[in-house]
């Protein structure tokens, strides 16, 4: 095997513990939810959208370029930790305030990086994705947020209540189509338990 001269990188030792992140902060959880899954979760949705997008209403939107760059949304949290929504927009001065550090957090992600693949992963760790990229991600965050609320509701847990509706008004006020497809297409059987989902399967099968 021939001898690389490779700089030793601690990036994805960096994104390693985003599995340690937690989410909801301020809430009481029923199961607590992680940034490494709701980057995920985040991806699988935002790539859904873009699919949708393409397929249903004519876009021409990179679904796979969307799905990657929502993988890293969350990345410089593993430097910042997640500061909960209300608090995020608490005034102008603290949002203003907390881009600036996540940028800051971006830029030492990337600077742990070997040289030759830092612009590479500058475009994924900045805000430089192209505006149609950055509306989808955003409503895909948006779609994960409401679905851990769900979650959190079938369990009797109320203390997702109000966050839940807020986000529903949200998603309901969409302007993007692809949006609203995913809302009433996929997310009614998200409260559906899993022997319920099994059923439904069995019963298409039957008629069939």
């Amino acid at each position: 095997m021939r001898q690389l001269q490779c700089q030793p990188s601690k990036f994805y030792a960096y994104l390693s513990r985003l599995r340690w992140i937690k989410r909801w902060g301020l809430m009481r959880n029923a199961e607590s939810e992680n940034v490494m899954e709701h980057s995920w979760e985040v991806s699988v949705i935002a790539h859904s959208l873009a699919v949708i997008r393409n397929e249903i209403f004519e876009g021409q939107v990179d679904a796979n370029a969307i799905a990657t760059e929502a993988l890293f949304h969350d990345a410089s949290e593993v430097l910042t930790g997640d500061l909960p929504t209300p608090i995020k927009y608490f005034s102008n001065s603290i949002t203003m305030a907390y881009r600036q550090i996540e940028a800051i957090a971006c830029d030492e992600l990337i600077s742990t990086l070997p040289e030759a693949l830092q612009a590479s992963y500058q475009e994924l760790l900045s805000d430089e994705q192209p505006e149609g990229h950055h509306q989808i991600i955003k409503a895909a965050d948006t779609l994960s947020a409401y679905l851990k609320c769900l979650s959190e509701l079938r369990t009797g847990n109320l203390e997702f209540t109000v966050t839940a509706r807020k986000l529903e008004s949200q998603l309901n006020a969409s302007s993007l189509p692809e949006v609203a497809y995913f809302m009433q297409t996929f997310v009614a059987d998200f409260e559906v338990p899993f022997d319920g989902v099994l059923e439904g399967r069995q019963a298409q099968a039957l008629v069939v």
